[in-house]
């Protein structure tokens, strides 16, 4: 893993709230993994993603729980790597979904789940007891081991279009942006994550040998890469947000901006894996999951915003996105 592959430290004040009895055992904790424990005094700390999942494996291994003591049940050790031989034995997503959500809702008391198709949108809900919302943090932990999983199944990343969440938006939301969507929504109705059913379909063919290296590195390997605020693509992305869509530049003035040939500006964004196109259809597709979720904001209007010539294309475009219609997302997502 790179250096950027790094977790902001206020993830481990997380785990390490019901984890671990703070002060020296605390600190004996983080040194054992190699996270000095000064670092917890940073607020803009960051620790590699390796250490963070070393601290994972070291709590759920002391507590036998590895869902950090965030349920009355205890994930006990040994869960993950069921839920994985359990899904993997499915002949589609769709099947492999249903078991490991099956598992870990009789696993966990207070989070049992359900995976539900409309068309072509797939939302996971989580059926609640009618009680105080959770922490942020625990909901995301769920998140990340289910969403965690289907990824590696699908031998692909699952795209996710929003995650809604009962309890109130945390001070801190940058990682969990990272590893799921820009598209976070918090003080909802329910629990959920919604995401395109074209991925139900796909098939399983995860072997046994491929299974302990997935589990060998856990849950490093399912912590998304954490983007650099002040890398070549973010700050474009950051200034396509604050221009109206129809005055982006084409790539020639882009690069004449930024001090730099076209050429020079293309190899720098392929070097982090991106495109001035990618980046603009991923803006694109962000301010569009945004004003669908505003019911007086019209289909004419949003289009219009993003610089489509007609709402015709952004229907085609939105599709390509998300695999949805604009109409059903929004229906979805208001309801």
């Amino acid at each position: 893993m790179s250096e950027k592959d790094t977790i902001s430290i206020h993830l481990v004040h997380e785990a390490l709230l019901q984890s671990c009895a703070p002060g020296a055992a605390t600190r004996e904790a983080l040194v054992k993994v190699g996270i000095d424990p000064v670092l917890l005094e940073q607020p803009d700390a960051r620790v590699p993603a390796l250490a963070y999942a070393r601290l994972w494996r070291l709590l759920a291994r002391r507590r036998d729980d590895e869902f950090f003591g965030m349920d009355p049940r205890k994930l006990k050790s040994g869960s993950l790597e069921f839920l994985c031989r359990a899904s993997m034995a499915q002949p589609t997503l769709a099947d492999a979904l249903q078991t490991g959500l099956s598992f870990l809702s009789l696993m966990l008391e207070n989070l049992p789940a359900e995976l539900v198709r409309q068309q072509s949108l797939a939302e996971i809900v989580l059926l609640e007891p009618e009680t105080e919302p959770r922490r942020a943090f625990t909901y995301f932990c769920y998140w990340m081991i289910v969403h965690g999983v289907a990824c590696w199944l699908a031998g692909r990343r699952i795209p996710i279009l929003a995650i809604e969440l009962r309890g109130a938006q945390p001070g801190f939301c940058d990682d969990y942006q990272v590893m799921f969507s820009d598209n976070l929504r918090f003080d909802r109705p329910r629990t959920r994550m919604i995401f395109s059913a074209d991925c139900l379909d796909l098939p399983i063919k995860r072997s046994p040998e491929e299974l302990k290296r997935f589990l060998a590195l856990a849950p490093a390997n399912i912590l998304v890469k954490y983007r650099d605020p002040d890398s070549l693509a973010m700050r474009i992305k950051h200034d396509l947000r604050q221009r109206p869509a129809q005055h982006w530049p084409e790539t020639e003035s882009l690069a004449h901006d930024l001090c730099m040939s076209a050429s020079t500006l293309r190899r720098r964004l392929a070097e982090e894996g991106q495109t001035y196109q990618g980046l603009k259809d991923s803006v694109r597709k962000e301010l569009a999951v945004v004003w669908l979720a505003e019911a007086d904001i019209s289909f004419a209007e949003i289009a219009s915003r993003l610089g489509f010539a007609d709402v015709s294309s952004f229907y085609k475009a939105f599709r390509k996105w998300s695999g949805s219609n604009p109409g059903h997302y929004r229906s979805l997502i208001l309801t």
